[in-house]
C-alpha cells in the first residue's frame, strides 16, 4: 500500500521534564522515561518522542525554537520503502537507519522527514448518540461523562512555510499526497494516499497570521467528541497550561472541532474531532483565504471579520476534461424561504 498516516513525531526540547508533564497532562500514554528521552505511544501505534534539542540523534535545527524536529509517515511494506527510497534519493541524500525499515532525508522547505516500516492499528471509538427534537438517538441512555481526554491518534502536523506550493509539491510528486483543500495564497491540506481523514499535513504561509515566523506550527491529535474536548480542556487548564484561542471551536475547512494549547516542547498541541473523511471522489475545493480561515470559537478573535462573502471553487485540475468548473457563492445571510 501507498504512504498511511504519522508513525511518530520527535520533538527537540530544552526541558524534557517539563515537556513530558505537558503530555502526560495532555494525556498521553508513557512507554519509556530515560534521562534522554521520554517516548508516548498512542493506540494506533504511533508515537510521541522527546530528546532534548541538542541530542545528536536529531537532524540540525531548521527553525529557531524548540518543536517538532522529525516527522515519520508509515509505509507497510519494504518493497513500498524502497520505492521511495529510490524517488526520494534521485537529487538528494537519503539515510537509512533501523534494521533498513527507515529511511530520513530533507523534504524541499528543509523539512527532515522519515519513512518507516509501519501499521497502523485500528483503534476504538463509540461516540455517544446525540438527541434533538423528535429526532431521538439516545433514548434512557444518559451520556457519558468525562473527566479528561485520551487522544488514541495523530491527526496531523502544521508547518509555517515561505513557498506552500513548492513544499506540498515534494510531498504531491515523492510521497504520492493528494491536495485536498487549498486557501488562496494562505495554505495548502494535503493527505497521503492510503489515509482518509482530510488532512495530515498542512502548510500555511508563516505571514498569514501572526506569529510570522517560519518553522513548526503545532501537532493535532485524535480524540472521540466534543465531549472529551471540553473535559480535556477543563482538565488542562486546572493545570495552568494556556489555552491560546480562549477555548472550543470548529474549523470551517475540514468542519473539525478543536482545542489549542501551548506547548512548552514547542508549537501547539491540539485535541482534535469530527474532521471530515475523504475517498477518491473527493474533488479539492478552493477557498477565498479569510473565508477558508473563519472558524466558530468560544470568543471572537480579532482577526474573524463579523461579515464575510462566502465564496468557494472546485480545483479545475482535479475536474474531467471539458467539465465546467462549479463555483459557489453563499450570500452573507441565509435568504428567508417565503413560504415559511
Amino acid at each position: 500500500m501507498p504512504i498511511g498516516g504519522i508513525e511518530s513525531v520527535v520533538y527537540g526540547v530544552d526541558d524534557l521534564d517539563v515537556s513530558a508533564r505537558f503530555y502526560d497532562d495532555f494525556g498521553l500514554k508513557a512507554v519509556r522515561r530515560s534521562d534522554a528521552e521520554v517516548v508516548y505511544r498512542l493506540d494506533e501505534g504511533s508515537r510521541v518522542v522527546l530528546r532534548h534539542a541538542e541530542d545528536p540523534s536529531l537532524p540540525p535545527r531548521h527553525y529557531d525554537g524548540c518543536g517538532v524536529r522529525e516527522t515519520f509517515y508509515g509505509v507497510d511494506s519494504r518493497e513500498e520503502l524502497a520505492h521511495y527510497a529510490e524517488r526520494i534519493g534521485a537529487d538528494r541524500e537519503l539515510r537509512w537507519s533501523g534494521d533498513g525499515d527507515t529511511i530520513h532525508f530533507l523534504a524541499d522547505g528543509g523539512i527532515p522527514l522519515g519513512l518507516r516500516l509501519w501499521r497502523r492499528q485500528p483503534v476504538v471509538y463509540a461516540p455517544d448518540p446525540v438527541n434533538a427534537p423528535d429526532n431521538v438517538k439516545r433514548l434512557n441512555q444518559h451520556r457519558r461523562w468525562r473527566v479528561r481526554a485520551v487522544p488514541k491518534t495523530i491527526n496531523h502536523v502544521v508547518w509555517r512555510v515561505a513557498d506552500i506550493h513548492a513544499c506540498f509539491a515534494f510531498f504531491r510528486d515523492r510521497l504520492d499526497f493528494r491536495m485536498t483543500d487549498y486557501q488562496k495564497d494562505a495554505g495548502v491540506f494535503g493527505r497521503p494516499a492510503a489515509a482518509a481523514q482530510h488532512h495530515t499535513v498542512y502548510f500555511q504561509k508563516f505571514d498569514a497570521l501572526p506569529p510570522f515566523t517560519q518553522g513548526f506550527d503545532h501537532i493535532a491529535f485524535g480524540v472521540e467528541d466534543i465531549d472529551e474536548i471540553y473535559a480535556g480542556w477543563n482538565y488542562m487548564e486546572r493545570r495552568g497550561h494556556r489555552n491560546p484561542l480562549g477555548g472550543v471551536g470548529r474549523h470551517r475547512i475540514a468542519s473539525a472541532l478543536f482545542c489549542y494549547f501551548d506547548a512548552p516542547c514547542g508549537g501547539m498541541a491540539e485535541y482534535g474531532a469530527d474532521t471530515d473523511y475523504l475517498d477518491d471522489n473527493w474533488v479539492p475545493r478552493v477557498w477565498e483565504a479569510r473565508f477558508g480561515g473563519f472558524m466558530w470559537t468560544s470568543r471572537v478573535l480579532p482577526f474573524l471579520p463579523e461579515e464575510l462573502s462566502w465564496e468557494v471553487s472546485l480545483d479545475q485540475s482535479a475536474l474531467p476534461q471539458g467539465a465546467i468548473p462549479v463555483k459557489v457563492r453563499y450570500p452573507a445571510e441565509p435568504a428567508v424561504d417565503s413560504h415559511g
